[in-house]
């Protein structure tokens, strides 16, 4: 117990999704501790002490409005900060390389290395050093080598703490999380420096939620944890082709594989595709080190969950162009939802930048309603190449011509007028409740519901004069005739 001797400072670098949040909740459950969040970005500092948090996330206000000022703050003065810290966080970005060795497979670990030297320079006492964010494996390995190459005698434990969030549940995930991983070293110093971590969380955690392995298995224990979920969402998804192509219904199907206790209900929702920052990514970074260790039959196998996931997108456009007689040139289409998912604002690796430019570049003209996204980060996004968005937003592209097809509304309504189709590409609570008698009134016919969430009742719909496409649905008659071209 020697730590908590004296008052316990934690320094976090990064003030993103994974560092706001988690910092915002070590602080609130953990009164004695003094909980500083770090970043070199000056406006994303302002923000996270304003009344404008820079993320949305439910019940994030309440917590952060309670701690700050008292034992959470926010600063830009990364270096006094790392200086007085015992546990340091480290929860900066670690994109997809988008070019040189690597490339669209490997992390890139620039930022990390960054943040790794700044800690040797200005530590000039022993500390603790905590990888927060989604990285991969021997990453610990890489940051303890720049940390003891330039120790100048001060003593650096590496942790491995992987973050289990989903997003739209952050804080209840902080709450109340299944499990705490911690990853050390093996050597007295190594356990020592775990105990020291898991005293922050058992102010809040039950004991035996904390698991504690090597670095390794903590490092691979996260990669491997999204590629199973990612798994079960390609796996669904390919049913569902199956299920149009011989009048199943996925639903029905998922909720009887669902039921086998062993197989469970979660994450078996056929979609238009995952998205997200870290499915992806991670699966790419899977990938990538079992190619680098001579594994490509298990990289072939990780690969095929993302040539799925790719698959489901380019169906769905296929889906909306063939129903419209092959062409939706100079149509206009409603997007209902542009986050990769319900209650949030995060738009990274949303399918929906897919189904949008797969429509624009059949010439479409797209109106975009979601109820969280601002519009330049649609244009921004629109605009972007793969694997883009993870880097800095001044190293990102605008190309102005992919701007002007694309409008953004106030409401789902303004979105639909004078529409031919309307899809949907975000579960938003809100879209179940629409009044879509007066959609149907209001758009040009036939009228076009092409739904990737399965959020409405295609029956009912019908009842209106709709032509439905539910994503794993009996089809509609009108598209039995439009064979969907791949």
């Amino acid at each position: 117990m020697g730590m908590l001797a004296k008052m316990v400072k934690i320094c976090c670098i990064g003030a993103g999704y994974v560092g706001g949040p988690t910092m915002a909740v070590i602080a609130l459950k953990c009164p004695s501790i003094e909980v500083v969040v770090v970043d070199i970005s000056a406006t994303r500092i302002a923000a996270w002490n304003s009344d404008q948090l820079p993320i949305y996330e439910p019940e994030l206000e309440d917590v952060v409005k309670q701690c700050r000022g008292r034992n959470l703050f926010f600063s830009t003065d990364v270096e006094k900060h790392i200086c007085d810290a015992d546990i340091i966080f480290v929860s900066v970005n670690t994109p997809t390389k988008t070019r040189g060795l690597g490339a669209g497979k490997a992390a890139d670990l620039t930022y990390w290395e960054s943040a790794a030297r700044m800690i040797a320079d200005v530590s000039k006492s022993d500390k603790i050093v905590v990888e927060k964010s989604t990285v991969p494996v021997k990453t610990a390995e890489a940051i303890e080598k720049i940390l003891t190459h330039n120790s100048k005698g001060i003593n650096y434990q590496i942790l491995s703490n992987p973050e289990f969030l989903a997003e739209g549940t952050a804080i209840q995930d902080l709450f109340n999380p299944d499990r705490v991983l911690i990853g050390g070293r093996e050597t007295q110093e190594g356990r020592k420096a775990v105990q020291a971590l898991k005293e922050v969380y058992a102010n809040w955690v039950p004991e035996d939620r904390i698991i504690t392995t090597n670095l390794w298995s903590a490092e691979l224990s996260k990669l491997a944890a999204n590629a199973f979920l990612a798994q079960r969402i390609s796996s669904v998804n390919a049913i569902s082709a199956l299920c149009e192509a011989t009048g199943a219904n996925v639903s029905e199907v998922a909720y009887a594989v669902g039921k086998d206790s062993r197989i469970g209900p979660k994450f078996l929702n056929a979609s238009v595709g995952f998205g997200g920052s870290c499915f992806q990514k991670d699966i790419l970074n899977l990938v990538y080190i079992c190619e680098c260790n001579g594994l490509p039959e298990v990289a072939n196998y990780w690969k095929q969950v993302i040539k799925i996931n790719d698959y489901q997108k380019s169906r769905f456009v296929n889906r909306v162009v063939s129903s419209m007689f092959n062409t939706v040139s100079g149509k206009k289409i409603a997007v209902l939802g542009f986050a990769f998912k319900k209650d949030t604002g995060d738009t990274r690796e949303t399918p929906a930048i897919d189904v949008c430019k797969g429509l624009l570049g059949d010439k479409a003209k797209i109106s975009i309603y979601d109820p969280q996204v601002s519009e330049d980060q649609i244009q921004r996004d629109l605009a972007m190449n793969k694997f883009d968005w993870d880097h800095p937003i001044h190293l990102q592209p605008m190309s102005p011509t992919a701007v002007k097809e694309v409008t953004m509304t106030w409401d789902a309504y303004e979105a639909a007028k004078g529409a031919h189709g309307v899809c949907i590409l975000t579960e938003w609570d809100e879209f179940k409740k629409l009044d879509y008698a007066k959609i149907f009134q209001n758009m040009q016919k036939p009228a076009f519901i092409f739904d990737g969430r399965n959020v409405v009742d295609p029956e009912k719909l019908r009842e209106i004069g709709f032509i439905v496409y539910s994503i794993g649905k009996p089809l509609d008659p009108w598209l039995k005739d439009m064979p969907a071209v791949v």
